[in-house]
């Protein structure tokens, strides 16, 4: 019985191990491939790194950054949008700066009316009244010179019926009346050649430095409004309603680090490359001027020609594609930039990751 049991199990494990071998001796047939890989189309071609941006005479993407720092209050315009130059993008809170320059306006204000008041001199009440005043002082010494007259008439002939006090207190009465006659004139004069013309250039200076004082604060102003630096398309936009932003730009909410508050490009029919060349392949590329590259967009089959633009002539880390400025860099790269048409039919976006071969001699 023990031995029957034993051949039983046997022969279970012999047929186990039979239909095992067979089923992993069947082949499965390999699945084909999403699209074609990208195959050099160069019999001599360098491979090289791509990322899409809009096309500009110099520089990438354009970054736009406030001057000042302030909460966002409205946001202007979409992704996507085509703006002109000078379009309004976005508000920065600016109540205090708004206080501020009405402040300074109001300042220099006030300096120019103080400044028409003194060219306004002399006014003609005050010089009505100076006019009085000499007019006064004119009969007043008139009064005195007489009574002083008659004294001295009276004395002339009969000293003892005119006191010699009498006589020196008129005396000194029509002196007085004559030294106030000057002084009112005098005044009159002074009012009547208005403000000095020290004073009137003090003012003016004063005015002056506030109105460019209010012009700096309202240029300021102007400043809490982000608008467009160029013609162009929106392509992203960090900031949102209510975020601060500062001259560094804002926090962007996934990578943890400063970013623009809005990435603009050109818009145009042509796009552009930046492909990243590695050093060791550099010596293999001669004439720069007359390079000839494709770019292959990634998950399609499309090759798009390329034409050469320029070099940017500074071997980097490559950290651009990856945007880590921490991570360990072990190869160097050489930007080459060129430009493609955009097809009518396939999106291509600024950003997006593509391969590129470039011809080598």
């Amino acid at each position: 019985m023990r031995n029957r049991i034993l051949f039983i199990v046997a022969t279970i494990g012999v047929l186990a191990g039979l239909v095992s071998a067979a089923l992993f001796a069947v082949r499965t047939k390999p699945l084909s491939p999403v699209f074609a890989p990208a195959a050099n189309p160069y019999e001599h071609g360098v491979y090289a790194n791509g990322i899409v941006e809009s096309l500009q005479e110099s520089g990438e993407n354009i970054n736009v950054y406030p001057e000042v720092g302030g909460t966002v209050t409205d946001i202007l315009v979409r992704e996507g949008g085509r703006v002109a130059r000078g379009t309004p993008l976005v508000r920065l809170d600016d109540s205090v700066q708004r206080a501020t320059a009405d402040q300074q306006q109001a300042q220099a204000d006030a300096a120019l009316a103080v400044l028409e008041e003194l060219r306004a001199q002399p006014r003609p009440e005050n010089l009505a009244v100076a006019a009085a005043q000499v007019a006064l002082a004119r009969a007043s010494l008139k009064t005195a010179e007489e009574q002083r007259r008659k004294n001295q008439a009276a004395y002339d002939i009969d000293p003892d019926s005119v006191s010699k006090m009498v006589l020196d207190d008129a005396n000194n009465a029509a002196a007085a009346a004559r030294a106030n006659l000057a002084v009112v004139e005098r005044q009159y004069e002074l009012v009547k050649a208005g403000a000095w013309k020290y004073e009137i250039r003090n003012q003016e200076a004063q005015y002056n430095a506030l109105t460019r004082a209010a012009a700096a604060s309202r240029a300021l102003l102007a400043k809490y409004t982000v608008a467009a630096p160029v013609d162009g398309v929106i392509l992203s936009i960090t900031a949102t309603v209510g975020s601060y932003v500062s001259a560094q730009g804002t926090l962007e909410s996934y990578s943890g680090g400063a970013s623009p508050i809005l990435v603009m490009g050109t818009g145009d029919d042509y796009g552009a490359v930046r492909c990243y060349v590695d050093e060791i392949l550099i010596a293999k590329l001669h004439d720069l001027e007359g390079l000839e590259a494709t770019m292959y967009l990634r998950g399609t089959d499309v090759r798009i020609p390329l034409e050469f633009v320029r070099v940017q002539p500074l071997v980097s880390p490559k950290i651009q594609l990856s945007n880590q400025r921490t991570e360990r860099v072990d190869v160097r790269v050489l930007p080459i930039i060129f430009r493609f048409k955009k097809p009518a039919d396939i999106k291509i976006y600024p950003g997006q990751l593509v391969d590129v071969y470039v011809r080598a001699p």
